[in-house]
């Protein structure tokens, strides 16, 4: 140990970073973490998932307020919008779970260098303009927003935003156009226009939400529309312009054609995240990226380059802070001469917007590629406990095996999808079939019965339909 000031030294304190900082130091390493921001806890706790959770459950209860879903249940309000004491309760939120992480840190006794680290060799890196050497080094450094060619981003001016400056806008805006259809940009389109704003959404494949199950597509923008997002799809935005305080976008057909131009308040440009490489001088490390942007590694988090390990968004995978949180356990773990193992075929995914849009495992499309499969789908508007709660919307749906009935995907859009989706992450996990969940008694009236009901439909038995 003389040789090196620390056994793991971690880049990065996102979910994956401090997870596997923690986890190493609860294993008898002597750990650092390096952190340029003012806070720990990467995106996700900052300026991602948690504030964007905040802004979301606050809008929930404004819009039940402002249009009616309270007053079906004979609670009459007329709620007013106080837009500085909804983004305060955000800010509380990410202050207390921000400084929670610091606790932990002082708690585990992991370090906190307090700067960006940059490599300087395959062992060695440079924070603040000191140099530190470690036995193992994890880069968990984390994505940041992919840009938009013909699109330039200024939080500050608040008129063409990305992610960070939507969660910010001082003001509800007029009309707000989203750029992109996945995860992000509904979330957020569904918060302001909750609020009052008229939302926009362009996407230019011919559906929202990429990469999820096809049917549970079609009903998310069935769903969304009927909430009041229009959706132009198959559209490419080719250039964005501030015109005062405005933004003029000009659109065009996918497959090309003639352009048209829409204008709008606020522009959100979300098409998805990159890895943060830039700056690590990983050059210095004798480490590349693959086209994508992303460190390579395998199956137990190693690079190419003996003693440097790699997580979460810079790595191939699904850009989820609970995958990096899983990652950072089971490198921490394989550095300590343990067996740490991440299952990627069981990554549950969900998108916080109302209903919850979740999954996990493979779409009922991938699922036929690889073999003959069997489908069952039970509605939420036949489930007892979301008729009463007036939450009509969503379904549930298991794909299984038709020769081993092992669940190869479940699909869900409910009110506590994302909730919902952990029972059927932990019966794939221990590769259940569908007659394991139709068999497993499930507590009554809940939304969970659904899941349920839907496995009971893969052999064609349902009761509640």
């Amino acid at each position: 140990m003389a040789d090196y000031d620390y056994d793991v030294l971690v880049i990065g304190a996102g979910p994956g970073g401090y997870v596997a900082a923690i986890r190493a130091a609860q294993l008898g390493l002597k750990t650092a973490c390096a952190e340029g921001r003012a806070t720990l806890g990467g995106t996700c706790l900052n300026v991602g998932c948690i504030p964007s959770k905040a802004m979301l459950h606050a809008s929930e209860y404004f819009d039940a307020a402002a249009n009616g879903s309270m007053a079906a249940m004979g609670i009459r309000v007329k709620p007013e919008l106080d837009l500085d004491t909804m983004h305060g309760q955000r800010r509380d939120a990410v202050k207390g779970l921000t400084g929670g992480i610091e606790f932990l840190f002082r708690k585990n006794k992991v370090d906190w260098l307090k700067g960006y680290a940059r490599f300087t060799s395959k062992d060695s890196v440079e924070v603040a303009g000191k140099s530190y050497r470690a036995k193992n080094i994890i880069i968990a450094t984390g994505s940041s927003v992919t840009p938009l060619p013909g699109v330039e981003v200024d939080n500050d001016k608040g008129v063409i935003v990305d992610s960070t400056g939507a969660l910010e806008l001082a003001k509800v805006p007029g009309h707000m156009v989203v750029i992109g259809g996945g995860v992000i940009g509904l979330e957020l389109g569904s918060v302001w226009r909750r609020l009052g704003a008229k939302v926009t959404c362009v996407e230019f494949l011919d559906q929202i939400l990429p990469g999820m199950d096809g049917d549970v597509r079609k009903e998310a923008n069935k769903i969304f529309k009927k909430q009041g997002i229009e959706f132009k799809l198959k559209t490419k935005v080719t250039k964005a312009e501030v015109k005062g305080k405005k933004a003029v976008l000009t659109l065009e057909p996918a497959a090309g054609g003639e352009s048209e131009t829409l204008e709008a308040d606020v522009v959100l440009v979300s098409i998805g995240r990159r890895p943060n490489t830039d700056g690590l001088a990983l050059d210095k490390a004798g480490l590349e990226v693959n086209q994508r942007g992303q460190i390579e590694i395998d199956h137990d988090f190693r690079t190419a380059v003996d003693g440097i390990w790699a997580i979460g968004d810079v790595v191939p995978g699904p850009m989820l802070a609970h995958k990096a949180e899983d990652e950072g356990i089971a490198c921490a773990e394989n550095i300590a001469g343990q067996t740490g193992i991440v299952n990627h075929d069981v990554i549950p995914s969900v998108v916080y917007t109302w209903p919850e849009i979740a999954g996990v495992g493979l779409t009922e499309e991938q699922a036929k590629e690889k073999g003959e499969v069997r489908v069952g789908k039970f509605p939420m508007l036949a489930n007892s406990r979301a008729k009463t709660n007036h939450e009509p919307d969503g379904f549930v749906k298991v794909i299984a095996d038709a020769r081993t009935d092992r669940v190869l995907g479940v699909w869900c859009i409910a009110s506590v999808a994302g909730t919902m989706i952990a029972q059927a992450a932990q019966a794939m996990e221990f590769g259940a079939t569908s007659e394991d969940i139709a068999y497993t008694c499930h507590a009554h009236p809940t939304h969970s019965e659904a899941i349920k009901e839907a496995a009971m439909a893969v052999t064609g038995k349902p009761i509640h339909i």
